[in-house]
């Protein structure tokens, strides 16, 4: 017979034991939170606070530089149809290393009377396209320093293709709009230019550096300013692996895409420029922080918030007529950036994915797709429609 105590006694062995997981190993101890890793955890967040604002001071000492030169082209070229506009817009982003001047540009142009509104229009438009070139300008210096061209370049790659898959169309339906339509011009006010955090700590220095250095030297020490930024990212952020199971449950929560959408949208909002929200994704990439395709619709986010400032910017220079043209491009970005989101993400997402792998497969690749986006914006430029 068997031996019903006995019985009792297994099942509650059963019952209250736990199985060890197989990654963790019973015997090392926990570590406490000792005073010397509370330091560790300080001068972390001190240098990731430092290298932020300073790869913020080195993207302004790159546009500041980049512009020198832009503005020499700026008389040299006659635009007469929104297409050149469009290219006029994509080539001096290009220059600019930016593309909140070049729209501010469109705008004072607009006001001044030299473009219409379907030309400035499409001159804003084509900022937005050549904005993300500095994304991948930052991820080209990032992979100089060692990292995985999958890790850095890749995201430049990525930031130019999704800024075309949703701009490209938005253009399309705004144009059409402003060109058929009776647009209601919107009556709005605005007395003073809206100014970021990161704006009111680095202007100083700014001003600083390029009232004692020569205009030339600018870039080159946009250039020294960014490689100190990412050495300091480099030892704040610490190397995540995505594999573990406690990076997976952040993943599920933090990294679907309607969170990364609205995480894009709120820190090109607190920045007022996409080109630090967009290129910072370039070394929490190459950490192991966020994956490629995660940064996607944080980028479509981005590319709505960024024309806040050009908002105010048309309310100040261009008025109610220029602010509607603005709007009426924020509205088509943001319709389209919500269809793709919520109705065809995943095809969408699948597509630009193996169609940035397709161009950074090898050099051969990369090149011709760079010299296929500077050629673009060149032919619209040049050729009369």
């Amino acid at each position: 017979m068997i031996d019903a105590d006995r019985c009792i006694n297994l099942s509650t062995e059963v019952e209250v034991s736990e199985p060890v997981p197989t990654n963790v190993d019973p015997t090392t101890p926990v570590e406490p939170l000792t005073l010397s890793r509370i330091r560790v955890a300080l001068a972390r967040i001190a240098a990731l606070l430092l290298g932020l604002l300073l790869f913020a001071l080195a993207l302004e000492l790159l546009k500041r530089g980049a512009a020198g030169y832009g503005r020499q082209v700026i008389g040299l070229l006659n635009v007469t149809s929104p297409a050149n506009a469009l290219g006029f817009g994509w080539l001096l982003a290009y220059i600019f290393l930016s593309g909140s001047p070049v729209a501010a540009i469109a705008v004072s142009l607009f006001s001044s009377g030299t473009l219409d509104a379907l030309q400035t229009f499409t001159m804003i438009t084509g900022s937005r396209l050549g904005a993300s070139l500095i994304v991948l300008v930052v991820g080209f210096i990032y992979y100089l320093r060692g990292h995985q061209r999958g890790s850095s370049i890749a995201i430049g790659v990525l930031a130019l293709l999704v800024t075309a898959a949703i701009y490209l169309p938005a253009l399309l339906l705004g144009y059409w709009f402003l060109s058929t339509q009776p647009v209601t011009i919107i009556h709005a006010s605005a007395s003073s230019p809206l100014a970021s955090v990161i704006d009111l700590l680095i202007d100083p220095v700014v001003t600083l550096i390029t009232t004692w250095v020569p205009a030339w030297s600018l870039f080159l020490i946009g250039i020294g300013a960014l490689l100190a930024a990412f050495a300091l990212l480099d030892r704040a952020l610490p190397e995540m692996n995505a594999e573990r199971s406690a990076f997976r449950r952040i993943g599920r929560v933090v990294y679907r895409p309607v969170s990364m959408f609205l995480l894009g949208a709120a820190i090109t909002s607190v920045t007022l420029s996409v080109s630090v929200s967009l290129s910072i994704l370039v070394p929490l990439s190459a950490k192991g922080m966020v994956r490629r395709e995660n940064t996607l619709p944080y980028i479509m986010g981005a590319n709505i918030t960024t024309f806040i400032d050009t908002l105010v910017a048309a309310l100040i220079v261009g008025g109610a007529a220029a602010f509607t043209i603005v709007l009426v491009e924020m509205v088509s970005v943001a319709l389209l950036s919500f269809v793709v989101l919520i109705f065809a993400y995943r095809p969408f997402a699948s597509g630009v994915l193996r169609l940035q792998e397709f161009i950074i497969r090898d050099n051969r690749t990369l090149a011709s797709f760079l010299g296929v986006m500077l050629l673009i914006p060149l032919l619209l430029l040049l050729f009369r429609f």
